[in-house]
Protein backbone atom coordinates (compact mmCIF):
# COMPACT_ATOMS: atom_id res chain seq x y z
CA UNK A 1 0.00 0.00 0.00
CA UNK A 2 1.40 3.60 -1.01
CA UNK A 3 1.80 6.53 1.65
CA UNK A 4 -1.25 8.18 -0.15
CA UNK A 5 -3.61 5.33 0.24
CA UNK A 6 -2.49 4.38 3.59
CA UNK A 7 -5.00 4.91 6.34
CA UNK A 8 -4.13 7.95 8.64
CA UNK A 9 -3.71 6.77 11.74
CA UNK A 10 -1.35 3.89 10.12
CA UNK A 11 0.80 6.43 8.80
CA UNK A 12 1.08 8.47 11.94
CA UNK A 13 2.04 5.48 13.95
CA UNK A 14 4.80 4.35 11.38
CA UNK A 15 6.51 7.95 11.45
CA UNK A 16 6.07 8.32 15.03
CA UNK A 17 7.97 4.90 15.41
CA UNK A 18 10.51 5.99 12.31
CA UNK A 19 11.39 9.13 14.48
CA UNK A 20 12.10 7.37 17.50
CA UNK A 21 14.47 4.89 16.44
CA UNK A 22 15.95 8.21 14.81
CA UNK A 23 16.50 9.74 18.11
CA UNK A 24 17.46 6.45 19.80
CA UNK A 25 20.02 6.06 17.79
CA UNK A 26 21.44 9.76 17.55
CA UNK A 27 21.14 8.75 21.85
CA UNK A 28 23.32 5.81 21.76
CA UNK A 29 26.13 7.68 19.34
CA UNK A 30 25.97 10.88 21.67
CA UNK A 31 27.21 8.57 24.35
CA UNK A 32 29.61 6.78 22.27
CA UNK A 33 31.49 10.36 20.89
CA UNK A 34 31.46 12.12 23.87
CA UNK A 35 33.52 9.54 25.39
CA UNK A 36 35.43 9.48 22.71
CA UNK A 37 36.32 13.49 22.07
CA UNK A 38 37.38 13.06 25.84
CA UNK A 39 39.65 10.38 25.84
CA UNK A 40 41.14 11.70 22.64
CA UNK A 41 41.44 15.30 22.69
CA UNK A 42 40.33 15.23 18.70
CA UNK A 43 38.84 18.36 16.58
CA UNK A 44 37.08 16.59 14.23
CA UNK A 45 35.63 14.29 16.74
CA UNK A 46 34.64 17.02 18.96
CA UNK A 47 32.85 18.25 15.36
CA UNK A 48 31.22 14.93 14.96
CA UNK A 49 30.06 14.83 18.67
CA UNK A 50 28.61 18.53 18.02
CA UNK A 51 27.12 17.48 14.95
CA UNK A 52 25.22 14.02 16.99
CA UNK A 53 24.04 16.67 19.22
CA UNK A 54 22.43 18.15 16.90
CA UNK A 55 21.24 14.93 15.05
CA UNK A 56 19.93 14.36 18.52
CA UNK A 57 17.46 17.38 18.66
CA UNK A 58 16.69 17.14 14.80
CA UNK A 59 15.02 13.74 15.74
CA UNK A 60 13.34 14.95 18.75
CA UNK A 61 12.05 17.80 16.90
CA UNK A 62 11.15 15.17 14.19
CA UNK A 63 9.32 13.19 16.27
CA UNK A 64 7.32 16.69 18.09
CA UNK A 65 7.03 17.56 14.31
CA UNK A 66 4.93 14.20 12.89
CA UNK A 67 3.13 14.34 16.34
CA UNK A 68 1.97 17.68 15.72
CA UNK A 69 1.19 17.01 11.88
CA UNK A 70 -0.73 13.96 13.23
CA UNK A 71 -3.24 16.84 14.77
CA UNK A 72 -5.69 17.58 12.74
CA UNK A 73 -6.67 21.52 12.14
CA UNK A 74 -8.74 23.60 15.13
CA UNK A 75 -10.60 26.39 15.76
CA UNK A 76 -7.26 28.51 16.53
CA UNK A 77 -5.80 27.00 13.71
CA UNK A 78 -7.93 26.44 10.73
CA UNK A 79 -4.72 25.26 9.08
CA UNK A 80 -3.36 22.85 10.81
CA UNK A 81 -0.14 22.92 12.47
CA UNK A 82 2.70 22.04 10.06
CA UNK A 83 4.17 25.65 10.60
CA UNK A 84 5.33 24.44 14.17
CA UNK A 85 8.04 22.92 12.49
CA UNK A 86 9.43 25.69 10.34
CA UNK A 87 9.40 27.69 13.69
CA UNK A 88 11.71 24.50 15.15
CA UNK A 89 13.83 23.80 12.21
CA UNK A 90 15.16 27.76 12.81
CA UNK A 91 16.07 27.21 16.30
CA UNK A 92 18.02 24.53 15.28
CA UNK A 93 19.66 26.80 12.63
CA UNK A 94 20.81 29.28 16.04
CA UNK A 95 22.70 25.78 17.72
CA UNK A 96 24.00 24.62 14.91
CA UNK A 97 25.49 27.77 14.15
CA UNK A 98 27.08 28.71 17.39
CA UNK A 99 27.76 25.41 17.86
CA UNK A 100 30.19 25.20 14.35
CA UNK A 101 31.84 28.83 15.52
CA UNK A 102 32.84 26.94 18.59
CA UNK A 103 34.55 23.65 16.79
CA UNK A 104 36.08 26.02 14.59
CA UNK A 105 37.78 28.09 17.25
CA UNK A 106 38.67 24.94 19.09
CA UNK A 107 40.61 23.69 15.69
CA UNK A 108 42.39 26.72 15.33
CA UNK A 109 43.67 26.53 18.96
CA UNK A 110 45.04 23.17 18.09
CA UNK A 111 46.35 24.65 15.36
CA UNK A 112 48.23 27.53 16.70
CA UNK A 113 49.70 25.23 20.11
CA UNK A 114 50.44 22.52 17.70
CA UNK A 115 48.09 19.70 19.55
CA UNK A 116 47.36 16.32 18.81
CA UNK A 117 44.67 13.50 19.31
CA UNK A 118 45.61 10.82 21.04
CA UNK A 119 44.49 7.36 21.32
CA UNK A 120 43.16 6.82 17.74
CA UNK A 121 42.06 3.70 17.50
CA UNK A 122 39.19 3.97 19.95
CA UNK A 123 38.24 7.46 17.84
CA UNK A 124 38.44 5.28 14.89
CA UNK A 125 36.43 2.48 16.38
CA UNK A 126 33.78 4.59 17.46
CA UNK A 127 33.43 6.25 13.92
CA UNK A 128 32.78 2.51 12.46
CA UNK A 129 29.98 1.89 15.21
CA UNK A 130 28.71 5.18 14.03
CA UNK A 131 28.62 4.26 10.35
CA UNK A 132 26.86 0.74 11.44
CA UNK A 133 24.38 1.93 13.78
CA UNK A 134 23.43 4.69 10.69
CA UNK A 135 23.52 2.48 8.14
CA UNK A 136 20.69 0.21 10.20
CA UNK A 137 18.85 3.65 11.04
CA UNK A 138 18.71 4.70 7.27
CA UNK A 139 17.62 0.80 6.30
CA UNK A 140 14.46 1.30 8.24
CA UNK A 141 13.53 5.19 7.53
CA UNK A 142 13.88 3.86 3.74
CA UNK A 143 10.86 1.16 4.64
CA UNK A 144 8.75 3.91 6.72
CA UNK A 145 9.23 6.41 3.87
CA UNK A 146 8.09 3.79 0.87
CA UNK A 147 5.27 2.86 3.11
CA UNK A 148 4.08 6.56 4.29
CA UNK A 149 6.21 8.92 1.67
CA UNK A 150 6.69 10.53 5.36
CA UNK A 151 8.44 14.27 3.90
CA UNK A 152 9.48 15.00 7.35
CA UNK A 153 11.55 11.18 8.01
CA UNK A 154 12.65 11.62 4.34
CA UNK A 155 14.60 14.66 4.95
CA UNK A 156 15.89 13.36 8.47
CA UNK A 157 16.95 10.15 6.24
CA UNK A 158 18.71 12.89 3.73
CA UNK A 159 20.89 14.11 6.87
CA UNK A 160 21.88 10.97 8.53
CA UNK A 161 23.17 9.66 4.84
CA UNK A 162 25.33 12.88 5.08
CA UNK A 163 26.63 11.69 8.85
CA UNK A 164 28.18 8.78 6.64
CA UNK A 165 30.30 11.14 4.66
CA UNK A 166 31.18 12.90 8.11
CA UNK A 167 32.47 9.52 10.34
CA UNK A 168 34.39 8.76 7.56
CA UNK A 169 35.68 12.20 7.80
CA UNK A 170 36.80 11.52 11.42
CA UNK A 171 38.34 8.44 10.62
CA UNK A 172 40.53 9.97 7.57
CA UNK A 173 41.39 12.78 9.76
CA UNK A 174 42.97 10.71 12.74
CA UNK A 175 44.52 7.98 10.16
CA UNK A 176 46.07 10.71 8.19
CA UNK A 177 47.22 13.28 11.53
CA UNK A 178 48.19 9.88 13.96
CA UNK A 179 49.57 7.00 12.01
CA UNK A 180 50.80 9.05 8.67
CA UNK A 181 52.49 11.46 10.49
CA UNK A 182 50.74 14.67 8.88
CA UNK A 183 50.18 16.86 11.47
CA UNK A 184 47.34 19.50 11.71
CA UNK A 185 45.10 17.09 9.89
CA UNK A 186 42.61 16.36 12.69
CA UNK A 187 42.27 20.35 13.10
CA UNK A 188 42.12 20.85 9.41
CA UNK A 189 38.82 18.38 9.38
CA UNK A 190 37.69 19.85 11.96
CA UNK A 191 37.34 23.41 10.88
CA UNK A 192 35.90 21.84 7.31
CA UNK A 193 33.26 19.88 9.25
CA UNK A 194 32.43 23.53 11.15
CA UNK A 195 32.48 25.19 7.48
CA UNK A 196 29.91 21.92 6.89
CA UNK A 197 28.01 22.72 9.79
CA UNK A 198 27.22 26.32 8.63
CA UNK A 199 26.16 25.63 5.14
CA UNK A 200 23.96 23.12 6.38
CA UNK A 201 22.56 25.83 8.75
CA UNK A 202 22.26 27.77 6.16
CA UNK A 203 20.20 25.41 3.65
CA UNK A 204 18.31 24.51 6.70
CA UNK A 205 16.88 28.63 7.54
CA UNK A 206 16.28 28.87 3.49
CA UNK A 207 13.75 26.43 3.57
CA UNK A 208 12.18 27.11 6.98
CA UNK A 209 11.70 30.72 6.09
CA UNK A 210 10.43 29.53 2.61
CA UNK A 211 7.43 28.18 4.74
CA UNK A 212 6.78 30.79 7.60
CA UNK A 213 6.70 33.63 4.21
CA UNK A 214 4.67 31.02 2.15
CA UNK A 215 6.86 30.67 -0.89
CA UNK A 216 4.95 29.50 -3.75
CA UNK A 217 5.71 25.76 -5.50
CA UNK A 218 8.96 25.88 -7.50
CA UNK A 219 7.40 26.26 -10.88
CA UNK A 220 8.11 23.19 -12.35
CA UNK A 221 5.35 21.39 -9.86
CA UNK A 222 3.14 24.32 -10.02
CA UNK A 223 2.85 23.69 -13.65
CA UNK A 224 2.45 20.15 -13.07
CA UNK A 225 -0.52 20.58 -11.13
CA UNK A 226 -1.74 22.76 -13.76
CA UNK A 227 -1.06 20.00 -16.67
CA UNK A 228 -3.48 17.75 -13.83
CA UNK A 229 -6.40 20.22 -13.32
CA UNK A 230 -6.53 20.89 -17.43
CA UNK A 231 -7.01 17.67 -17.99
CA UNK A 232 -10.96 17.28 -17.20
CA UNK A 233 -13.41 18.13 -19.74
CA UNK A 234 -15.49 20.52 -17.92
CA UNK A 235 -12.87 22.59 -17.04
CA UNK A 236 -12.65 25.94 -19.01
CA UNK A 237 -9.46 26.89 -17.43
CA UNK A 238 -7.68 28.33 -14.13
CA UNK A 239 -6.27 31.70 -12.46
CA UNK A 240 -5.41 32.86 -9.61
CA UNK A 241 -3.83 30.05 -8.56
CA UNK A 242 -1.92 30.61 -4.82
CA UNK A 243 0.07 27.54 -3.55
CA UNK A 244 2.48 26.95 -0.12
CA UNK A 245 3.37 24.52 2.34
CA UNK A 246 3.30 24.01 5.93
CA UNK A 247 5.00 21.09 7.06
CA UNK A 248 4.61 17.78 5.65
CA UNK A 249 1.42 19.28 3.93
CA UNK A 250 0.44 21.48 1.07
CA UNK A 251 -2.25 23.64 0.26
CA UNK A 252 -3.28 25.32 -3.00
CA UNK A 253 -6.13 27.42 -3.77
CA UNK A 254 -7.74 28.72 -7.74
CA UNK A 255 -10.30 29.73 -9.36
CA UNK A 256 -11.78 27.99 -12.50
CA UNK A 257 -13.95 28.45 -14.98
CA UNK A 258 -17.04 26.57 -15.94
CA UNK A 259 -19.85 26.50 -18.33
CA UNK A 260 -22.10 29.42 -17.32
CA UNK A 261 -24.72 27.40 -17.89
CA UNK A 262 -24.47 24.87 -15.47
CA UNK A 263 -26.13 24.49 -12.36
CA UNK A 264 -24.68 25.38 -8.33
CA UNK A 265 -24.94 21.47 -8.15
CA UNK A 266 -23.56 20.53 -11.50
CA UNK A 267 -20.62 22.60 -10.98
CA UNK A 268 -20.18 21.05 -7.22
CA UNK A 269 -19.90 17.75 -9.41
CA UNK A 270 -17.12 19.38 -11.38
CA UNK A 271 -15.33 20.67 -8.54
CA UNK A 272 -15.49 17.28 -6.90
CA UNK A 273 -14.05 15.34 -9.58
CA UNK A 274 -11.35 17.63 -10.17
CA UNK A 275 -10.44 17.25 -6.22
CA UNK A 276 -10.35 13.32 -6.64
CA UNK A 277 -8.07 13.42 -9.40
CA UNK A 278 -5.46 16.21 -8.10
CA UNK A 279 -5.59 14.32 -4.62
CA UNK A 280 -4.15 11.00 -6.88
CA UNK A 281 -1.23 13.08 -8.28
CA UNK A 282 -0.73 15.34 -5.04
CA UNK A 283 -1.24 13.48 -1.77
CA UNK A 284 -1.49 15.48 1.39
CA UNK A 285 -2.72 18.49 -0.07
CA UNK A 286 -5.51 20.52 1.00
CA UNK A 287 -7.31 22.14 -2.30
CA UNK A 288 -10.06 25.28 -1.94
CA UNK A 289 -11.56 25.60 -5.81
CA UNK A 290 -14.12 28.68 -6.68
CA UNK A 291 -15.82 28.18 -9.65
CA UNK A 292 -16.95 31.18 -11.82
CA UNK A 293 -18.74 31.54 -14.98
CA UNK A 294 -16.72 31.01 -18.03
CA UNK A 295 -15.15 34.60 -19.05
CA UNK A 296 -16.00 36.44 -15.72
CA UNK A 297 -12.38 38.30 -14.47
CA UNK A 298 -11.85 39.77 -11.67
CA UNK A 299 -9.58 42.86 -11.34
CA UNK A 300 -5.74 42.27 -9.80
CA UNK A 301 -5.82 38.64 -10.30
CA UNK A 302 -3.54 36.90 -11.98
CA UNK A 303 -4.61 34.41 -15.06
CA UNK A 304 -3.43 31.39 -15.53
CA UNK A 305 -4.74 29.25 -18.58
CA UNK A 306 -5.41 25.99 -18.53
CA UNK A 307 -8.02 25.09 -20.75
Amino acid sequence: MSGASRPADERARLTRRAATASAAVASFLLVLKAAAAWSTGSASMLGSLADTGLDLVASLVTLWGVRIAAVPADLNHRWGHGKAEAIAALFQVMLISVSAVGIAFRAIQQLVVGAQPENGSYAIAVSIAAIAATFALLAYQRRVIAATGSIAIATDNLHYKSDLLLNLAVIAAIVIDQFVGLRGADATFGIGIALWLLWSAWTASATAIDQLMDTEWPEEKRQRFLTVAAQHPELKGIHDLRTRASGARDFVQFKVWVAAGLTVAEAHRVMDELEAKLALSFPDIEILIHPEPEGHTTPGTAEQGAG
